[in-house]
């Protein structure tokens, strides 16, 4: 199974990841996590991207897809994979997708989009900041985060369908529902039936 999980900040998509890695036992593909253990690990990536991160850039897509060439073919090899926090752009699904039909059984099979309305998303993280006590996550810096979702990640979902991949998912019910919903609509991608 190779899955890819897009969703807005504060839909749960990590959470949903990681219950879709173990439910199908494929490997969580967190691009934030793997560019993390670069830094800290002071690969050859990981100095490149440390720049960009002590600086709050983006890291250029290349070097994300470098960072991701290895655990995606070692995924597939294992069985396969739910990716999480990439892409993030039409341009990084475009250079993503022409990678991936040049690898054997890498191509994504289903795109796993968690809609949820913008008061419910400012609702959560909200509520996740107060009870973290994050002081970063205040009202305005969410709005920003969603308002960058909407303009750079949100066209992804009409790129994706246009290729037939995309199962929308309400993500506004409990954590569980929306788990049985994906596997629903993943099983019915698997038998055919979209």
């Amino acid at each position: 199974m190779r899955l890819l999980m897009v969703a807005s900040p504060g839909a749960g998509k990590g959470t949903q990841a990681v219950r879709l890695a173990s439910h199908y036992r494929i490997a969580h593909l967190s691009s934030g996590d793997l560019l993390r253990k670069e830094v800290a690990a002071g690969s050859a990536i990981g100095r490149i991207a440390a720049g960009y991160v002590a600086r709050g850039d983006l890291v250029p897509d290349e070097l994300v897809m470098q960072m991701l060439v290895g655990p995606v073919r070692r995924a597939v090899e294992a069985g396969g994979y739910v990716l999480d926090g990439f892409p993030r752009t039409v341009r990084q699904a475009e250079e993503a997708h022409a990678w991936a039909k040049q690898e054997s059984g890498a191509e994504l099979q289903a795109v796993v989009h968690l809609v949820v309305s913008r008061p419910e998303l400012r609702h959560r993280m909200l509520a996740r900041a107060a009870a973290e006590g994050r002081t970063d996550d205040n009202e305005e810096t969410i709005d920003h985060r969603l308002d960058v979702y909407d303009s750079e990640t949100e066209p992804l979902i009409g790129y994706y369908a246009s290729r037939g991949l995309v199962v929308d998912i309400n993500g506004e019910q409990t954590v569980d529902g929306v788990f049985a919903d994906i596997i629903a609509s993943i099983e019915a991608v698997r038998a055919g039936r979209t």
